[in-house]
This record gives structure tokens, sequence and C-alpha cells, in this order.
């Protein structure tokens, strides 16, 4: 179908594709409403892919604005159709964003049906199935934690701090544990002096220990979350080899503009900002580099000097 669609630009009247391709038209358009209403811009957004426009409605005198249930004439508006069917297209970077994103789903809903998909995109990118997934040690920590959330009991956990250096001992209430790209993440308790919650990474969590001290719920707990994953918006510039920067450090990505060597991203990024910049900054390397806002165009350059001090005096 693609491949007669290619060779007629202006388009082809459904009727006779549904003649060429030998279904009965009714067929044939459901089959193409399901291909084009099947977006996956929204999850997509959610791991940085992106999905080309494919194909084009029109009506029987060529009208785009026709709705596509009562359209009459369809057209190919992408040179290379199939690229997007099937992870065979997907880049290699992309295509790990996927596997990531099923195996971390597979922590939390151990299903046959996913485990099978999970070998499939092992297969494809190395060669071979994977078997069965196993939760990763860094998890370890999920199942205490989920128990002292339902049970509101405080935990005392030993944790290697994300945007300091060192390791502290600490108690904490786990109000809600998250699932990002980085993994999973709780947000807890209880308040500073200012109202505010502080978030901990289960990959950052060297031991956890339950303890038998309850805890309650802030009144204010709902606006208190919200504010901890309140964002600001960042527009970068980044190679598409260093795009997994961008995902792993954002918690979404909205490709802005892309060519052949760099895509313009709008970013939305969780505090610390100036750090988190820096890390996407010195993992994105060289061809990175920050348009709005202006004030963190250097946050590379100053998370790079901290690091090398830190490093220079510690040895």
């Amino acid at each position: 179908m693609f491949e007669l669609l290619l060779a007629h630009p202006d388009g082809v009247p459904l009727a006779v594709l549904a003649e060429e391709v030998g279904v009965p038209i009714d067929e044939l358009r459901e089959d193409l409403l399901a291909f084009y209403t099947a977006d996956p811009l929204e999850s997509d957004r959610m791991l940085g892919l992106w999905r080309p426009p494919v194909i084009e409605f029109l009506g029987s005198d060529g009208d785009p604005e026709v709705e596509p249930g009562e359209a009459e004439i369809v057209r190919a508006v992408n040179e290379r159709p199939t690229e997007e069917l099937g992870v065979e297209y997907v880049d290699a970077s992309e295509l790990a964003l996927v596997h990531t994103a099923a195996v971390a789903l597979h922590d939390v809903e151990r299903d046959p049906d996913l485990a099978a998909a999970i070998d499939v995109l092992t297969e494809t990118m190395v060669g071979a199935p994977a078997g069965q997934p196993e939760p990763p040690a860094w998890n370890e920590p999920l199942r205490p934690l989920q128990v002292a959330q339902r049970d509101r009991h405080a935990v005392k956990i030993v944790y290697s701090r994300t945007w300091q250096h060192g390791v502290s001992a600490r108690v904490i209430h786990p109000y809600r544990l998250v699932q990002t790209r980085r993994g999973w993440e709780v947000d807890a308790g209880p308040p500073d002096s200012a109202g505010r919650l502080r978030t901990y990474l289960l990959s950052g969590i060297r031991e956890v220990e339950s303890l038998e001290q309850p805890f309650e719920l802030p009144d204010d707990l709902p606006a208190m979350l919200d504010a901890q994953r309140a964002t600001t918006t960042v527009r970068m510039v980044v190679p598409h080899g260093s795009r997994w920067a961008a995902d792993m450090y954002a918690e979404t990505v909205t490709v802005l503009r892309a060519d052949e060597d760099d895509a313009e991203l709008e970013l939305e990024l969780l505090p610390p900002l100036a750090d988190r910049v820096g890390m996407l900054l010195l993992a994105a390397g060289s061809g990175a580099f920050v348009l709005e806002p202006a004030d963190l165009a250097d946050a590379g350059a100053v998370l790079a000097e901290e690091l090398l001090m830190h490093h220079s005096v510690s040895h």
C-alpha cells in the first residue's frame, strides 16, 4: 500500500487503493484509521522519541480539513513511511530507552507477555533473548519502602547523596514512591523548617531499616508533593548521539527542531536546576549548549570545576 502511495504523490482514492491491494474498502479504511489514530506521541514524549507524519486524508476535492473517517483520498507525506514500523527501524539509543522502560515496568508488574516482549527487544539489540528479567539490585529498597509507605512507619536509610559529596544516615517518612527515567525515587519527610520535602533515589540507598516509629501525613501534603515535583522549562541543543542525557535528567522532553546533526529540545527539569543542567551538559558533551534561561549557559563549566576541585583535594 505504501509503495502505491509513494508512486502517486498527489494521493490515491480509497476505492482505487482498496482494489489495488485486494481488500474491501471498509476494511482498508478501518486499517488506515487505526494506523493514523494510534498516536504514540504522548508515550514517545516520555521516552524522548518522535514519530514523523506518514499519511494524510483528503476530501474528494483535495480538501485537507476533511475528517479522516469521511475522506475519499489518502496521500503519503513521508518518503520513508515504513521507518516507524517495528523496532527494527528504531535508532539503537531509542530502542535502549524502550527496553529500559519495559524492564522497569516488569519490576513492578511481573507479566509473562511483557517478559516475552522484553525478550524480543533484547534479541533485536544483542542477537539473543535475555530470559525473564530479574529486578536489579538497586531496586532492593523498593519493597520495604512500599510497606513503610502503606503502614506509615518511618525507615532509616544510609544514602549516597546525589548533588553533594559523601554518605549520610537519616530517618525518613516515605510519603510517595515515583518511577522516573532515573529509576525509583521516594519523596519523603519529615518536612524541614521551610516546609520542604526531600527526594531520594533508590539507587543511592545503601541500606534500609524499617522502624516501629509511626508518622502522620501533613495536612498540606498534596501541595507539598506538587511543589517537590515542580519543574522549570529549559531549552537546549544537543547532538543526536547525546539525546539519552536529556532523557535521563529531564522529566519530559519535547523536540522543537531537529536536523542532521542535533536537536533543539524543550526540557522540564526538577531542582536543583543548575546542578541538573550541569550534569546534563557534561554528559552530552561539547556539542550541547543552553539556549534559555541564559544564566544556565555556564552550568556545565561550573560543575566541572567543582568536581575537579573536589577530586583534586580527595586524591
